[in-house]
């Protein structure tokens, strides 16, 4: 066959429309978000002699983040593998697609950088590249990999929200929030800049302007996949939590977090936060546990990532499912047995905290409090983002208050009041702690605060 090119004019080995039109519609569709990137699995079945499309399918299995991706994605690989007529481009994929299923990270990263190097319109390369990194909690990784692609596609909005979420990750607000709004310039429909500006304005405390943009911009959450459009969903719950709007949050979680994909773990994991937070602030979430830990527990002991994992564990725990014990001896295995990219992670930060979630739901919170204050700093190593980690500090707000360690609940408190200052986690927490330390006026205020 003849060569073509997708639609970032990235060269493919066929000029098959068919099959163009698959590979289209699955790299316009990962960077954009979209249910339709899906359709590649129909353009393999029905071209099983296409590399790529074999490649794109066995890269869209290992994306469902389960113990079973990877065997799902190998007979895909093994087609791309025999494919004849590969070009220099997809040989590339392929060889970054091997290293990632075998679990080589370090090399599949090396391989995809090795990509955008070539071809810097391979925004799938970018996309993944910036997936891998971010799993690993690498910010700097993340926004370098999408600066070294925007000289050759700035024209593509995807590629200014890629840059928005990595300026984000590594502190750069300022740079990140122009990245956003130059996306949203290009376009209305970029929910991955929207997802961007939202952590931008979560984190600078701009709560009523983050829910506002957030609220206007859910319109143009159509035809996304299940990831997406949830957890779009759950950043404008997360500025309704704030403002105390509980009501609205549970709506929320009921018709939209917890409403699409519930077998897929970042659906799970982003419903299993949601009603962590409730209840963290002292909300009542009713029975809605019970049908996250039944999905949960059906994906028996998961440590596919350490940051999933752990939500995994509250979860279970939270409902009191036997299955928890299970995922809590997985992560002791895993701590054993880790590859050495990833062993600090596994064994000095995730179990340390994955047993702290077992001693805060089981009633020892002094101990959870211990542990969380030691391995706060250094939580970015099992991956997912600031505001997703931020859960693991409200679980030790919780422990240091349960624990009746009043000094130190009030530091912790305070420091969060600074960006956060009439939130109601904060200030419904402030108004006891103040009260057990004997002052009344600070006790007062903070009540106060959350009538506003």
């Amino acid at each position: 066959m003849t060569a073509g090119l997708d639609y970032l004019g990235n060269p493919v080995s066929t000029r098959d429309a068919a099959i163009l039109a698959g590979i289209d519609d699955f790299v316009g569709g990962f960077v954009t978000y979209e249910a339709r990137a899906a359709r590649i699995l129909k353009t393999a079945a029905d071209a099983p002699d296409s590399a790529l499309a074999n490649a794109y399918a066995a890269a869209l299995f290992l994306l469902l983040e389960s113990p079973n991706g990877s065997v799902r994605a190998r007979p895909f690989l093994d087609g791309a593998l025999a494919a004849r007529g590969v070009n220099d481009r997809e040989q590339a994929f392929i060889a970054f697609l091997a290293a990632w299923i075998e679990g080589d990270i370090p090399r599949a990263l090396a391989l995809s950088k090795a990509i955008v190097d070539r071809w810097p319109r391979d925004l799938t390369a970018v996309k993944l590249h910036q997936y891998l990194a971010f799993n690993l909690g690498d910010a700097p990784g993340m926004l370098q990999i999408a600066l070294e692609a925007a000289h050759a596609s700035l024209d593509v909005p995807q590629v200014h929200g890629m840059m928005a979420f990595g300026f984000e990750q590594c502190h750069l607000l300022r740079d990140a929030e122009t990245a956003a709004r130059r996306a949203l310039e290009m376009t209305d429909r970029e929910p991955w800049a929207q997802h961007a500006l939202a952590h931008v304005m979560l984190t600078q405390g701009r709560i009523d302007e983050g829910e506002r943009f957030m609220a206007a911009a859910a319109p143009t959450w159509t035809d996304l996949n299940s990831f997406m459009v949830t957890h779009n969903w759950w950043h404008l719950a997360l500025f309704r939590l704030s403002q105390g709007r509980v009501s609205d949050v549970l709506e929320i979680y009921d018709r939209q977090c917890w409403a699409y994909d519930r077998d897929y773990s970042q659906d799970q994991i982003g419903a299993v936060s949601l009603l962590a937070r409730l209840e963290l602030a002292g909300f009542e979430v009713g029975d809605r546990w019970g049908d996250i830990a039944v999905r949960v527990a059906a994906r028996g002991p998961d440590v596919e990532q350490p940051f999933l994992a752990l939500h995994y564990l509250y979860g279970l725990t939270r409902a009191g499912r036997p299955e928890a014990e299970a995922q809590l001896d997985a992560f002791r295995r895993q701590a054993r047995i880790a590859p050495g990219f990833s062993r600090v992670a596994w064994a000095e930060v995730a179990l340390p905290v994955a047993e702290a979630i077992g001693a805060f739901l089981n009633g020892r919170p002094d101990e959870a409090a211990t542990v969380l204050t030691r391995t706060g700093p250094s939580l970015w190593r099992i991956g997912g983002s600031h505001a997703q980690r931020d859960l693991f500090e409200q679980i030790r707000l919780a422990a240091l208050i349960e624990a009746g360690r009043w000094g130190e609940a009030q530091q912790a408190l305070e420091s969060r009041r600074a960006v956060e200052p009439d939130g109601v986690l904060p200030n419904r927490a402030l108004a006891r702690v103040y009260g057990e330390l004997r002052l009344p006026a600070q006790a007062a205020e903070a009540g106060r605060r959350l009538s506003r």
